[in-house]
């Protein structure tokens, strides 16, 4: 009985102990968890939460960029703290960029007193949409011929010199500008943001854009190919006056929302900042020059032989904007690929794709639009000073009289454009396109017409002229004369 009695005691000394020793683990939590002990700068330093940021460049905030392009057109109202700012623009309106010079004093000497390149273009924000880019493009085209995507309203920009488009980039556009000199460029985007929505059944929203401006300073060898700076925004398009709407209906619904709620949203600006990106990848340009797998024809992309390695390969298909199917004909040869019939490729690629991709792979070349003929005044010979002296009489003693023949070169064009041909009859010459000047026709008693796109798409199919150079007054370049 009396170990009975004893139990009770036994189990109260154990359970005190417990407690003792848990109030002895408690007992610092106080002290360490006090104000003295952690503060938020303490916890956030810790390094799950610097991860994130150890993508950004060192000294981000405390760094003073070269350049600041600011475009002018207010910012949405609707963007949460600490995200990208949203811009609404209008379709077909010119929107002014300032491109503002930011180098402190002594900063990138070998630009003072020189020009750089500054290349725009409106890309997609969106990943998905980014992979399909050029079908996209594509497909925009298809729909609307003789539109582009970017413009610059020429008239009314200050300080841009040189603005030059190429036809086959839709959203690019690109000028010389002198960062020491005050300079807007306007541009107008033609493109809507629902134009490449997946489902198109009325209220869908609008992807959203990217304008990108990318800017360079020029190598030694005459070529703006070294990157100074680069930034864009994000910006969505709409049908004329719709971005004032959709700004005014943001704006409406944020007076709306409590004074807490809109604590967690940004102000509106009345210009939008274009902030520091990484450049946008340049497209790699293709050397006409034929190699030893590839058959040289007239377009600018050869054909391909069966004794192509599958590294050939890959660069024949990326030559002809075939790039998206690369990944699945990694291991193919060209006798793997010549071997496809056309229900393989179909299959594989999809009616349109594959369709153009057995056309190009049977050389099913398209006649091109036109056909001109052009000699350099060079290359007219002599052919009584070609041949060796004891050649030049015949056995009966008469002397072989003096004949010229001249040495011409096909150029195809396409486009019909005075850019495409001064492009053409640079490779012609193996120099740069900037280098040509002015472009002229001989016309009526000797004048000098200049070659405008019109005149182009009027000349007669098969057309000849000689190639006359002239020095041009005002720089290193020169003036084409057609005669």
């Amino acid at each position: 009985m009396a170990w009975a009695l004893k139990l009770p005691l036994a189990d109260e000394v154990i359970e005190s102990g417990l407690v003792q020793d848990f109030d002895a683990s408690l007992s610092g939590i106080g002290q360490e968890l006090g104000a003295g002990a952690y503060s938020m700068s303490d916890v956030l330093a810790l390094p799950i939460f610097k991860q994130e940021e150890s993508n950004l460049p060192p000294d981000n905030e405390n760094k003073i960029l070269p350049f600041q392009y600011v475009l002018c057109a207010a910012t949405s109202p609707a963007v949460k703290l600490h995200d990208e700012t949203l811009t609404y623009l209008n379709q077909g309106q010119s929107y002014e960029i300032r491109m503002l010079d930011n180098r402190k004093i002594g900063e990138l000497p070998e630009i003072t007193g020189k020009m750089v390149k500054s290349i725009i273009r409106v890309v997609f924000h969106d990943r998905r949409l980014q992979y399909t880019e050029h079908q996209q493009l594509e497909g925009w085209r298809w729909n609307r011929p003789g539109d582009r995507i970017l413009d610059l309203d020429v008239p009314m920009s200050v300080g841009v010199i040189d603005p030059r488009t190429n036809p086959t980039q839709l959203n690019t556009v690109e000028f010389l500008w002198d960062p020491s000199k005050r300079t807007s460029v306007f541009i107008q985007v033609h493109c809507i943001s629902t134009e490449f929505t997946m489902r198109k059944h009325g209220g869908e929203k609008g992807v959203p854009f990217r304008i990108q401006i990318d800017t360079f300073k020029e190598n030694e060898g005459g070529e703006y190919t070294e990157h100074l700076h680069s930034a864009s925004c994000q910006v969505k398009v709409f049908k004329p006056k719709g971005a004032d709407r959709k700004q005014k209906t943001d704006r409406e619904k944020m007076e709306k929302r409590a004074p807490q709620e809109k604590e967690k949203y940004q102000p509106s600006y009345e210009t939008t900042i274009l902030t520091e990106c990484s450049p946008w990848p340049e497209v790699t340009y293709v050397n006409n020059s034929p190699t030893p797998a590839f058959n040289s024809s007239h377009n600018s992309f050869p054909n391909l032989l069966p004794t192509a390695t599958p590294q050939e390969a890959q660069q024949w298909l990326l030559r002809n904007r075939f790039s998206p199917y690369c990944r699945l004909f990694t291991n193919f040869s060209g006798t793997d690929l010549l071997k496809l019939t056309r229900e393989d490729v179909i299959q594989i690629c999809g009616p349109a794709d594959g369709i153009r991709l057995f056309n190009t792979l049977k050389c099913r070349v398209v006649r091109p639009r036109l056909t001109i003929y052009v000699c350099q005044e060079s290359q007219i010979v002599s052919l009584t000073t070609a041949l060796p002296a004891a050649n030049r009489k015949m056995e009966w003693g008469r002397q072989i009289p003096s004949v010229c023949f001249s040495v011409y070169h096909a150029i195809y064009l396409e486009d019909l454009t005075a850019v495409e041909l001064t492009e053409k009859i640079a490779q012609l010459f193996s120099i740069s396109p900037r280098q040509i000047s002015q472009i002229y026709k001989q016309g009526p008693t000797g004048i000098h017409v200049l070659v405008s796109d019109e005149m182009i798409q009027n000349f007669p199919d098969d057309s000849c002229f000689v190639l006359v150079t002239m020095k041009a007054e005002n720089n290193d370049g020169y003036h084409i004369i057609l005669k």
